[in-house]
């Protein structure tokens, strides 16, 4: 833990007190999303201190040319940059002509910063004196609408404290700001129009080199008291901005409030040359329903998605707020509904990483849209695959291999990769087993098999061809080895039969093998059509059967383990307890090269293996590699402890499993790894989901049917979840004393509780 300064709460996230040192790291935790855009928690009104300003849409992204590497063979031509849009939440507040600024105030008093994970909406109030001695009081509410995609909302309110005042809001858009992340400091965006009067204002412009064209919009409106100002506004412009600006004299105790109806609209959804006019549709919506019929549908559209996907925990405030927080977070990620977009690693809540997709969502997501959505909504993240395929397939062209072997991207916005770090670019080649068993898990969970034969079974031969031709026959060990990788454990790079990646791969050539005989057997049609377009041979499936049958996998006779690779034990083995904590987190310590000659794992890399495969493996295997790799684990990675606590809960050692649970849960609330100010690590928070439902719930799907083997944290008294198993609602709560289950959709359902099968009607 590297920061206590939230309130526990188990609805709320909530900061008291101002502290300029804090700023940054509240604009990524108090982020809010629709699951179509986003944006950081920044300031409404100026402010002049240190700030991370962003705002974000999903689909819209930048090919920033990358910096390093390019004189490579391979190496990909750019980065793909979530990009900052143009911002439409600025309103300059002007009182008695000083401009508020927080950061230059003379005091700043009862700072409160609030976001109502319940009914979704970001609050802040306080009060401010400023230089020129008028103190004021504001308080303001923000959401961005999950009923209106393209809307968000603000109302702000102040109220002059120890006098009358002058009162100046100037609402407006800026399409002239940049990214923090960049590579070569280009201008993103080019505006090509710009129109405002004396409530409306609209900006256009389109993304350089892809094209993407947004309209950025605003209707303002200004009351007293509650009552609408007969008050008009002066529109204004400059180059890349749009303002409407209103002046008030306001008596002492009484209030000014503007209300701002703003978003997007964009070429992704509308013909370019419709956009504004879209805007002035969604504005006709909007006005019409105003701020408190937008906030009670807003309350009504979250209540909907916490029936479903909360995850109530008694005893232990701390917990549940962690929960819901990755809940909150997830939900206004990806809401399901456009198969275009997918969940980046930051989310709406920064830019680092770029990229709307890595492996991240078909290894930890999926399972969290599954149960807690309906299954169309993982269907779709699949489908985002299948539309990518032929790029895949591109990408692996590109570095040498052949006959439709594809090669999933580290990082992508369309399908093509767009990373550049080598290492992880083209050795973190795991990625494509995380696809493939992404469809298994599918099928394993929904029943749904047709998404194989429709879709899947083509990317599944694609994948194993890229295994196929990736694996190298070893004289020497008379196996096939798989060369030059990087694991899950990004500590080692350019390894040798990582054991991750090498049991991955042969699972995948032995699925792919298995469903194209189903698929033959049973949907002959398919069939027949998937071979005439991929090309398949049996003396091609043959030779991939052989690679499987053959693969080495390093292990250890002295310590009854495999290997994470092969060099794994000629490191020096000194364990994490035994480093100077001063030293910690070591990526922010020591050089490059230290790290990778380290044991030292960031994340669960072998284990990743027994956690995707644990019905492969005895329970005994599994307490056996725990204790060997865990000691050597520094979690440096958001992914890594969310599969330790699953795991640990499965060894019955209850204690490290909740303690597991609490780093996962909390990672950005408590900034474990002192990052958040460059935002939340989204992806991970669909572990988090999984510490307790598969962790502490022990839920498995084994044989078509649910097993559970509940489990309880001795710090709390209760806990619930539910999930949508194959259009059956059940509803889970575990006591220190009983366990429970109910179905609130579906007539029955058999699951098996401790081995034990269980009717639940």
């Amino acid at each position: 833990m590297n920061q206590d300064y939230i309130t526990p709460n188990p609805w709320s996230i909530i900061e008291d007190g101002f502290d300029v040192n804090r700023v940054q790291s509240s604009e990524s935790l108090f982020s809010i999303g629709n699951g179509s855009m986003g944006q950081r928690a920044n300031f409404e009104e100026t402010y002049s201190g240190p700030s991370f300003q962003g705002s974000y849409i999903g689909g819209v992204f930048y090919p920033d040319k990358t910096r390093v590497g390019w004189w490579k063979n391979g190496y990909p031509e750019y980065f793909a940059k979530v990009l900052n849009a143009p911002n439409w939440i600025g309103i300059n507040v002007v009182i008695n002509d000083e401009v508020l600024d927080l950061f230059s105030c003379k005091k700043v008093e009862n700072f409160k910063r609030e976001l109502n994970m319940q009914e979704g909406w970001l609050g802040r109030s306080f009060e401010a004196t400023l230089q020129n001695g008028t103190s004021i009081k504001v308080e303001v509410k923000r959401f961005l609408s999950l009923a209106h995609e393209e809307l968000g909302v603000i109302d702000y309110n102040i109220t002059p404290v120890n006098s009358d005042a002058k009162i100046t809001f100037i609402p407006y858009l800026d399409s002239g700001i940049t990214n923090q992340d960049t590579n070569w400091e280009d201008q993103f965006w080019d505006t090509t129009n710009k129109d405002v009067n004396e409530s409306q204002g609209f900006i256009e412009c389109h993304t350089l080199k892809t094209f993407y064209h947004v309209c950025t919009y605003m209707e303002t409106h200004l009351f007293l008291n509650g009552n609408k100002s007969e008050t008009k506004g002066k529109p204004l412009q400059k180059e890349m901005e749009v303002s409407i600006s209103f002046e008030e004299h306001v008596a002492k105790g009484n209030t000014l409030s503007l209300q701002k109806f703003a978003g997007y609209t964009t070429s992704l959804n509308h013909d370019k040359p419709e956009l504004i006019s879209a805007a002035k549709s969604v504005l006709k919506k909007a006005t019409s329903e105003g701020f408190e019929g937008l906030l009670n549908t807003q309350k009504q559209a979250w209540n909907e998605i916490w029936k479903m996907s909360d995850i109530s925990i008694e005893g232990d405030v701390k917990a549940q707020q962690g929960i819901r927080f990755n809940i909150f977070q997830l939900n206004q990620t990806y809401t399901g509904t456009d198969h275009r977009l997918n969940i980046g690693p930051k989310g709406f809540t920064g830019e680092k990483y770029g990229g709307s997709t890595y492996w991240d969502t078909e290894a930890y997501c999926i399972p969290f849209y599954m149960a807690t959505k309906d299954q169309e909504v993982a269907r779709n993240l699949l489908k985002y695959r299948y539309n990518h395929l032929s790029k895949a397939i591109e990408n692996a062209e590109k570095l040498g291999f052949t006959n439709g072997a594809a090669l999933y991207p580290m990082v992508t916005m369309n399908g093509e990769e767009s990373h550049n770090e080598w290492e992880i670019t083209f050795e973190e080649i795991h990625r494509n087993g995380a696809i493939a068993y992404a469809i298994f898990n599918y099928h394993r969970y929904t029943g749904d098999y047709s998404y194989i034969p429709e879709m899947g079974l083509e990317v599944l031969i694609a994948i194993a061809r890229f295994w196929q031709q990736r694996a190298t026959f070893s004289t020497q060990k008379d196996k096939y080895v798989i060369l030059g990788v990087t694991g899950p454990n990004e500590y080692e790079n350019n390894v040798n039969n990582n054991f991750y990646t090498n049991y991955i791969a042969k699972w995948c050539i032995d699925f792919a093998v298995k469903n194209l005989k189903k698929v033959e057997k049973e949907y002959a049609e398919d069939y027949a059509r998937i071979i005439q377009k991929t090309k398949l041979t049996n003396t091609e499936m043959d030779a991939m059967i052989n690679v499987a049958d053959n693969l080495y996998f390093p292990y250890s006779e002295e310590y009854g383990v495999y290997l994470q690779q092969d060099g794994f034990l000629d490191k020096e083995m000194v364990k994490v307890d035994d480093l100077d904590q001063k030293l910690r987190p070591i990526n922010q310590h020591w050089s490059w090269d230290r790290i990778l000659r380290s044991p030292y794992i960031k994340q669960a890399d072998t284990l990743q293996g027994f956690y995707f495969f644990e019905h492969h493996f005895k329970k005994e295997d599994i307490e056996k590699h725990f204790d060997f790799y865990e000691p050597f684990t520094v979690h440096e990675s958001s992914l890594s402890p969310c599969v330790h606590s699953i795991q640990a809960a499965l060894l019955d050692r209850m204690e490290q499993a909740y303690e597991f649970y609490l780093r996962t849960s909390r990672l950005d609330l408590d900034d474990y790894n002192k990052e958040v100010k460059e935002g939340c690590h989204i992806t991970s928070m669909a572990g988090t989901w999984m510490s307790i439902v598969e962790g502490f719930g022990g839920m498995r799907v084994k044989n078509d049917q649910l097993h559970f083997a509940p489990k309880i944290p001795k710090e709390w008294t209760f806990y619930s979840f539910k999930v949508n198993f194959r259009k059956h609602i059940l509803k889970v709560e575990i006591s220190h004393e009983t366990t429970n289950f109910s179905l609130e959709k579906g007539e029955k359902l058999q699951i098996i509780v401790n081995g034990e099968p269980v009717e639940v009607k």
